[in-house]
C-alpha cells in the first residue's frame, strides 16, 4: 500500500521530527476530518507500506532522518513557484530551495523526485510573461535533477475564495498559451510536463495528462509492478493515488494564500500549539471516546514482476 503525507499539510517542512518518531515506533494515528472520533491506525512498516509519498515546499528538515526512509519506496514532489511573500509568506527562499531540490535528487535519485510549479494564477504582478521567465530560469536550474515537472492552474475552492478573494480563474486561451510555452521549456531541460487535473487538452502539444502521483509514477519510483486497490480520485479529473494520508488539515504554517487545506491562520496557530512530536497523532493526543481501528494494509508489490 501507499502512505501519503502531503495532501493535508506539509509534514517534511513542519513535522519532520514527528514523522521520524512515527517511523521509529512503527505506526501513526489519523483522525477522520469528517468524524473526529473515528481514528485509523496505520502500521509504518516496509512489509506492508510499499511507498511513502511526499508533497512539500521544503524537504530540508527531513534530511537528518533520510536513513529512516531507506527501506521504503518513496516519491517526492517539491513545489517551487515564483511568488513572493505577498502570496507565500512563510516559504523559504526559492534560490535555496532549488539547491535543496538538487541535493534531494542526489539522495533519492531523479526518478523519485518531481518538481511542481503550481498553482498558476495570473495577476498584474504575476503576469504570463513573468511566469514564463520564472519557469525558464527554474527549469534550467533543475535540469538533470528531475525528468518531471507538474503544472496546474488555480482552482477556486471555497477556502481559496475566502483566503484569497483577489484570485481569478485563468482563461482558457491563456492556459493554452502558457502550457505550450512551458512544454517547450521543459523539454529543452530534459523534463516531461505533466498536467494536474487539467484534462487532456495540452496533450496535443506534448504534455502528459495521465496524472502526477499516478500508478505508473509509483511503479517507476519503486521499480516494481504494483497491484493497486481500486480508489476514488481526490477530485474530478484527477487520476492520482492520494488515499491513506497521515496529515491533518489546518496545520500547514506556510500560509499560502491559495491553500485549499487551511481554513484560517488562527486555526493553524491553534493546531500548531497542540502538536506534540511524541504523539502518534499529528495534532493532539488520543481522547476519551475515540474509536481506533487498524487500517487494512497489505503489500501491493507483485513479487513475480519487475520493471528492471
Amino acid at each position: 500500500m501507499i502512505i501519503n503525507t502531503g495532501q493535508k499539510t506539509d509534514i517534511p517542512a513542519f513535522y519532520a521530527e514527528w514523522l521520524a518518531n512515527r517511523l521509529k515506533e512503527g505506526f501513526a494515528c489519523v483522525r477522520n476530518p469528517f468524524n473526529p472520533k473515528q481514528v485509523s491506525r496505520y502500521e509504518l512498516n516496509p512489509s506492508v507500506v510499499d511507498g511513502i509519498g511526499f508533497c512539500t515546499k521544503n524537504p530540508e528538515p527531513m534530511f537528518p532522518y533520510m536513513d529512516l526512509l531507506s527501506e521504503y519506496g518513496q516519491y517526492w514532489f517539491v513545489t517551487i513557484t515564483p511568488y513572493g511573500r505577498d502570496i507565500e509568506p512563510n516559504v523559504p527562499d526559492k534560490h535555496h530551495m532549488l539547491e535543496i531540490f538538487r541535493q534531494l535528487s542526489q539522495i533519492v535519485g531523479k526518478e523519485r523526485i518531481g518538481w511542481r510549479y503550481d498553482p498558476i494564477f495570473v495577476s498584474e504582478r504575476y503576469t504570463s510573461a513573468y511566469h514564463i521567465r520564472a519557469f525558464s530560469q527554474m527549469a534550467e536550474a533543475l535540469s538533470g535533477s528531475t525528468d518531471t515537472v507538474v503544472i496546474s492552474f488555480i482552482d477556486l475552492y471555497r477556502k481559496v475564495r475566502r483566503n484569497f478573494p483577489q484570485a481569478k480563474d485563468v482563461e482558457r486561451d491563456e492556459k493554452l498559451e502558457l502550457g505550450k510555452k512551458m512544454i517547450r521549456i521543459a523539454a529543452e531541460n530534459g523534463m516531461r510536463l505533466v498536467t494536474c487535473a487539467e484534462g487532456r487538452e495540452l496533450e496535443a502539444y506534448g504534455a502528459d495528462g495521465s496524472g502526477c502521483m499516478s500508478v505508473s509514477a509509483w511503479e517507476r519510483a519503486i521499480g516494481k509492478k504494483l497491484d493497486f486497490e481500486p480508489f476514488k480520485p481526490a477530485r474530478e479529473g484527477c487520476s492520482c493515488y492520494l488515499a491513506h494520508d497521515i496529515g491533518a488539515y489546518d496545520s500547514c504554517a506556510h500560509l499560502c494564500r491559495y491553500c485549499y487545506a487551511n481554513s484560517s491562520p488562527q486555526a493553524v496557530a491553534e493546531n500548531r500549539r497542540r502538536h506534540d512530536p511524541a504523539s502518534p497523532f499529528l495534532i493532539g493526543h488520543a481522547q476519551e471516546g475515540d474509536i481506533i481501528t487498524s487500517a487494512r494494509q497489505v503489500s501491493w508489490v507483485d513479487g513475480q514482476m519487475s520493471l528492471f
